[in-house]
């Protein structure tokens, strides 16, 4: 089916960029995420209809539309809103590394906010309260006692959050991105090994993903055994 593996050998070094900025993306926008999506848990638990009612307008419409759309919007628009914005008289342009940062992260955390707000509610109330008593405030409640829990009960599922992340990744593409499948689209149109470079790439993440899949099974298990 495949002549030779020529386009894959002979571009590794640039395939291996591609893998890096792949990780670096995936690790920054997942903690840059989930430290937004922790705020937004917070804010959509808070008393305040302000704070709250902005969490859910935030998180309902960010996972109500398309990764793929949201790049686009910011990757095209965003330039010229800054523009009018700052009143200059040429788009202020981004580029495509920063786009994915800056559009990952608001994203994402949409994503991490429901699986935080679900840890934050899974600790018993008693811990707050206990809290209270030996006198912490509410920040110090949230930072020592509340958030390590929620983290610890939603390990799990934050990291299953973090591997749709990865392999969201490969959207970077449809921006020139310098990502893993970016690398690898770019060879397989240069050299028109279409089928071996996408099946390369599909054989890559289903060996991460599944991979991957299987600690976070073995962790659930761990924390199990641990909660009983």
């Amino acid at each position: 089916m495949f002549s030779d593996f020529s386009s894959i050998t002979g571009s590794l070094g640039y395939i291996l960029e591609g893998v890096k900025y792949t990780l670096e993306l995936t690790i920054i926008t997942a903690v840059g995420g989930l430290t937004l999506g922790t705020g937004l848990a917070l804010c959509r638990l808070s008393t305040s209809p302000l704070l709250s009612g902005f969490s859910r307008l935030y998180t309902n419409l960010m996972r109500a539309v398309p990764l793929v759309l949201v790049l686009f919007w910011f990757f095209l628009l965003m330039p010229e809103v800054l523009k009018v914005l700052f009143r200059l008289d040429h788009p202020v342009m981004i580029g495509a590394e920063m786009t994915a940062i800056i559009t990952f992260v608001l994203f994402e955390a949409a994503y991490f906010a429901e699986i935080m707000r679900a840890g934050i509610q899974s600790v018993s109330r008693g811990q707050m309260f206990a809290a209270k008593a030996l006198g912490l405030r509410y920040a110090q409640t949230m930072r020592y006692v509340i958030l390590p829990q929620a983290v610890r009960n939603m390990l799990p599922v934050l990291l299953t959050q973090t591997i749709i992340l990865f392999q969201d990744t490969s959207l970077v593409y449809v921006i020139s991105g310098n990502d893993f499948m970016g690398a690898v689209s770019k060879i397989a149109q240069r050299d028109g090994e279409l089928v071996l470079m996408y099946s390369f790439a599909a054989v890559c993440y289903l060996v991460v993903s599944v991979s991957l899949s299987m600690l976070v099974r073995r962790l659930q298990k761990k924390i199990a055994v641990a909660a009983r």
